[in-house]
């Protein structure tokens, strides 16, 4: 169990927007992630060191954005102003997480623009949604040379993550302690009885410490 990825919910300016000014912040071009159309959003990606990457995701105007809990989180989070989605942790199996949810997940594929296809299988969307401080789990089912952090700039790292809410709670939903899939990532636990949910990430650039 690791950090995988963080996700950015677009503004009401667009996903083009939105990722350039978060890029400008960092001193570093998102790059085109392409479609998922089980979900009804797209992205945009930045490629980090340690196998991790951050995402701007908008919803598309397609009915899987209203079907698909992603889409309606991603849809959700826009329509407030944008913003941090959530955080997302990576498993090797993920029919352990199944058997303790109760629920299967489900499967996710996105369309790169150079035509290759990225295969995942992804669950716990809708706790996020309802506590925004609880990750959801993926499993990568593409090979790990395809993965969304493939030739990161190593320069560019997540240094810590300020999220409102209870570890304990956190650990409850993974089943394990919080501190396994970010042990190499300071997290500030802040304001535990306000909004839950990830407040800022610091990245660590070729510039100094961005917190955005």
């Amino acid at each position: 169990m690791r950090l995988d990825h963080l996700s950015y919910a677009a503004g009401p300016d667009g996903l083009e927007a939105t990722a350039q000014r978060i890029g400008h912040l960092l001193g570093r071009h998102f790059v085109d992630g392409g479609i998922h159309p089980r979900f009804g959003t797209r992205n945009r990606i930045l490629p980090m060191a340690d196998n991790t990457y951050l995402e701007v995701v908008e919803a598309l105007d397609h009915p899987a954005s209203d079907k698909a809990p992603f889409g309606q989180a991603v849809k959700a989070r826009s329509a407030l102003g944008g913003g941090w989605l959530g955080w997302v942790v990576a498993v090797d199996d993920i029919t352990v997480v199944e058997q303790r949810l109760g629920r299967a997940a489900v499967k996710g594929n996105r369309h790169r623009p150079d035509g290759t296809e990225l295969l995942w299988k992804q669950i716990g969307v809708n706790g996020t949604i309802s506590d925004p401080q609880l990750p959801f789990f993926v499993q990568w089912d593409s090979p790990a040379e395809m993965h969304p952090s493939a030739g990161a700039d190593a320069t560019f790292s997540l240094a810590c993550l300020e999220i409102a809410g209870d570890p304990q709670r956190v650990s409850e939903w993974l089943g394990e302690t919080v501190e396994a899939p970010l042990e190499d990532i300071k997290v500030e636990w802040v304001a535990p009885h306000g909004t839950p949910g990830i407040l800022a990430a610091q990245v660590q650039t070729p510039g100094g410490l961005v917190r955005i």
